[in-house]
């Protein structure tokens, strides 16, 4: 298949040769929305930066789209609701600008602290003002950081070897990897007032807009220097402005602004401010890292894998990825079985990770999804892929839960999903003991041991002599051979469960018949 991928912003041109070497690729910057949702139907790939406002309209429009890459480590230009809608993987490269983000940060503060833009343009005055720029020293200075990830960590590695106390602050942040750097962690309310330099590096998102407030200032020392190399609106510019005015912050040093170009801003009035226009990633070693990056994970997804940067579905920790992956091919297997074995309209499912598949923590997200498609993909024309499970589940009234337990059934991990439709309920547990050993361990109440894969004949029969040997008649007959038998029971003589594995679709007629038998309750052929 040749296909075809737009690049609608700038990207270095090593992304570009990349992904010629693999697809046909077109780059056209500057695009009007009306322009772009013209011609993206005929792309299977979107690269952008910042630049591309990709809306719900766009995407409305990309009838054919399967990625979305951003150059960048920022999706605010992205609507991710709606693409994920859609089954549109969108990925960022993170770590491709961290360093530049990282440094720019420093020379933002070294900046602020020795007032050097001030002195720059005062000498190029022809004056002559030394004491006109008194400064302070970084050495010995708190400097707090909001939002400990990638550049947060790399920031304070740097701090600490100029003799800087390093305080962060991360909700998700690792606290003994914080503390291996040498960085104490503190919450907000503790780093406010301690800080004598705040610099911001968290996305925006609902819980940061405005996180730096005027209610937040005054907590902060007298003196204050804060930085944002990070998002516009996380800081409330007209605070800040008001708290400069006014000597509580000394000053601030802003790489980004609530609105981009920031024409008209008082910030820009005052020399106490330090401004750049976004930089964060303007070195040529980043913008070629986040090209390489998106380019990469573009070719993956088209090629049907998966990207590494996914911001719209779960991520697995690389260190846990083999661990997890088992397990998802597990739950997507027993979805796809208890579809097959359910009546009625789906409800709800719930799925309960015990044992040592409990310790996978969130990650258990991933293999969550990856058990919904399996469920959907059978029931659903649209497409149903691991970014739009959940929301395909959620607008079809069906309600998913997750739970995690200790118990295991004697195993050393078990997954079981419980399916529940408007006429009955089905269970079906399943165990991971190595790489490709799987297994699906009950079916209901009744302990059995199935490979999950292939065609499978599952029955609910009374425990009595002769109605296993009437199946196998009945398959001989048509023709269908048997390769195992799995057969469960709680008391004799009463119900039993089978699995038979044959090498074949058994037709419908066969299973029609089947059902006839006396002592028969169910009988399902699924394909797994």
């Amino acid at each position: 298949m040749n296909y075809r991928v737009l690049v609608s912003d700038d990207l270095a041109e090593e992304g570009i040769e990349i992904l010629r070497g693999f697809c046909d690729v077109d780059v056209k910057t500057n695009l009007p929305e009306d322009e772009l949702i013209a011609i993206i139907g005929n792309y299977d790939a979107l690269l952008v930066r910042s630049g591309t406002q990709v809306t719900a309209e766009v995407i409305a429009a990309a009838d054919a789209l399967k990625f979305i890459g951003r150059a960048g480590a920022g999706v605010d230009n992205i609507d991710l609701d709606a693409a994920t809608r859609r089954g549109i993987i969108v990925a960022n490269a993170p770590s491709g600008n961290t360093l530049a983000a990282c440094e720019l940060t420093l020379a933002m503060m070294a900046s602020l602290a020795r007032n050097i833009p001030r002195a720059n343009a005062s000498l190029k005055r022809g004056e002559w003002k030394r004491s006109a720029f008194m400064g302070v020293e970084l050495n010995e200075k708190t400097l707090g950081i909001v939002g400990f990830g990638r550049i947060g960590q790399e920031l304070a590695r740097r701090a600490l070897a100029m003799d800087m106390k390093v305080i962060a602050y991360d909700p998700y942040i690792n606290i003994e990897k914080a503390r291996q750097l040498g960085a104490e962690v503190v919450s907000l309310e503790e780093l406010f007032p301690i800080a004598d330099f705040i610099t911001v590096h968290t996305p925006l998102v609902k819980q940061t807009r405005h996180l730096i407030n005027a209610k937040t200032i005054a907590t902060m020392k007298d003196g204050v220097r804060i930085i944002n190399c990070a998002r516009g609106g996380i800081i409330d510019e007209a605070a800040l402005y008001d708290a400069i005015k006014g000597g509580k912050v000394a000053g601030a040093a802003l790489d980004v602004f609530e609105e981009e170009p920031p024409h008209g801003s008082p910030l820009l009035t005052l020399e106490e401010v330090v401004v750049t226009p976004h930089l964060g990633a303007s070195t040529v070693e980043a913008q070629q890292n986040v090209a390489v990056s998106v380019a990469k994970q573009c070719i993956e997804v088209l090629k049907g894998g998966s990207a590494k940067f996914v911001v719209n579905a779960p991520m697995i920790p690389v260190e846990l990825q083999e661990r997890i992956e088992p397990y998802a091919t597990l739950a997507g297997k027993m979805g796809k079985l208890l579809i097959q074995l359910a009546e009625g309209r789906l409800k709800a499912v719930d799925i309960e990770y015990g044992g040592k598949a409990a310790d996978f923590g969130q990650n258990t997200k991933y293999i969550t999804r990856i058990a919904l498609k399996g469920l959907l993909d059978p029931i659903l024309q649209a497409p149903v892929n691991i970014v739009n499970a959940e929301f395909i589940a959620r607008e079809r009234g069906i309600k998913v839960s997750e739970s995690i337990t200790s118990e295991a059934l004697g195993f050393t991990s078990l997954v079981t999903i419980t399916v529940t439709t408007d006429t009955m309920t089905e269970t079906v547990s399943g165990n991971v003991t190595g790489p490709n050993k799987l297994r699906i361990v009950k079916i209901g109440d009744y302990m059995t041991d199935m490979t999950p894969g292939g065609h499978v004949v599952i029955s609910r029969h009374q425990d009595v002599p002769g109605v296993i040997g009437r199946f196998a008649t009945t398959l001989g007959r048509y023709n269908i051979n048997i390769a195992g038998m799995q057969v469960g029971r709680n008391q004799p003589g009463q119900e039993a469960i089978m699995v038979l594995n044959v090498d074949s679709e058994v037709p419908v007629k066969a299973m029609e018949e089947i059902r006839t038998f006396d002592g028969v309750f169910t009988a399902k052929y699924a394909h797994i």
